[in-house]
Parts: C-alpha cells; structure tokens; sequence
C-alpha cells in the first residue's frame, strides 16, 4: 500500500511498518512462502496492522525490494560528504555487493510475486542507477576517476556481482572484482 507523501505516518505506524519489513527480509529470505501470518506474530503487529500496510504477498515482497534498495542508494550522499569522491565509490561498491548478496535469497520471493499472472512488475533499479550517477559524476569532475563513464556502463561493468553464490567466500571474491573495476575507472584520470 503506498502512502500519501503529504500525509507522513504516525510514529507507532511507522516503527510498526519497519519492524513488519525487517521480519520479512529475514523470513522471506530463509523461506520465500513462509507464511504471512507468521510474520506478522513474530513482528508483533496484528493481522489488520499487517494487511494494511501490505495487503498481500506481492506488496510486502515489492516494499521490502524498494526499500533495501532505497537504503544503498540514499548511502551514496552520506559516504559522499564523509569520504573523498573515489574513496565513497569503492565504498558504495561494496554497499551494492552486501545488498546484491544479502539479496540472492530474496530473489525466489521476488519471481513468486512477480511471476504471476497480472502481478506485479519487478521494481526498476532507477535508486542505484541514481546514485551511482551521483557518485561517478563526483569522482570525474575531482579528477579522480576517467571521464565519460555512464551508470549503464558501470551497472554492466559490476554485473558480475549478480553472478556470484552468497558463500561464505563471496566478500574476497567480490572486492577482487570491485577493485578490478575501480582500477578500469581510475585508469586515464586526470589526477592521480
């Protein structure tokens, strides 16, 4: 259920919305039917609490998938104005490979709400795209990194990520491929 922006929630509401979506995650993540109401309980908030800030399966899965994925993406502002430009970008890289990691067990959740017929779509990645946007532009123009890079270009060049199992190996393997690829955008800057 989306919320009118104008009209922000109660702070119970919104404590009871956030505990609702940190249960899921872990739920949803070690099993992706586990069972609404079980969330709930373990969540604290009643039924109608729960069916009204999601009022299906879909709804939660979806939120839960937005709102990770709004939590990296607002971190590009803050490692920003904390660290010089490259350094946050290697810094959100790593953000952007625990997300895609702690993701992977989400994902059967995310086909089984969105593979059904008339369901819905999968939400686009426009946040991350957004703030890598942000990030690479900070780091082209203190010279820090080369030119002319586009997030497209960087989303294809850390697909990678994607690829990879959450092993308990998979953090070395993924700063391996994260420093390949920040080596390749530091290559022809302006300033060393």
């Amino acid at each position: 259920m989306q919320h009118k922006k104008d009209a922000p929630l109660r702070s119970d509401a919104q404590r009871n919305r956030e505990n609702i979506l940190s249960v899921a995650l872990t739920e949803l993540t070690r099993c992706p039917d586990a069972p609404l109401s079980a969330i709930a309980k373990k969540a604290g908030v009643g039924q109608g609490t729960f069916y009204r800030n999601f009022p299906n399966r879909e709804a939660l899965v979806l939120e839960i998938y937005r709102h990770e994925m709004q939590q990296v993406a607002d971190s590009a502002m803050q490692l920003l104005q904390e660290l010089p430009p490259h350094q946050a970008l290697r810094t959100w890289m790593d953000r952007l490979a625990e997300f895609a990691m702690t993701k992977v067990g989400l994902a059967d959740a995310m086909r089984l709400a969105t593979c059904a017929p008339g369901g819905p779509a999968k939400p686009s990645p426009t946040p991350i795209t957004e703030a890598a946007e942000l990030l690479l532009r900070t780091a082209e123009e203190a010279g820090t990194i080369r030119p002319g890079v586009t997030a497209d270009d960087f989303i294809l060049a850390i697909a990678g990520l994607w690829q990879m199992t959450p092993t308990e190996d998979w953090r070395p393997r993924a700063a391996r491929l994260l420093d390949l690829v920040m080596d390749g955008l530091r290559a022809g800057a302006t300033r060393a």
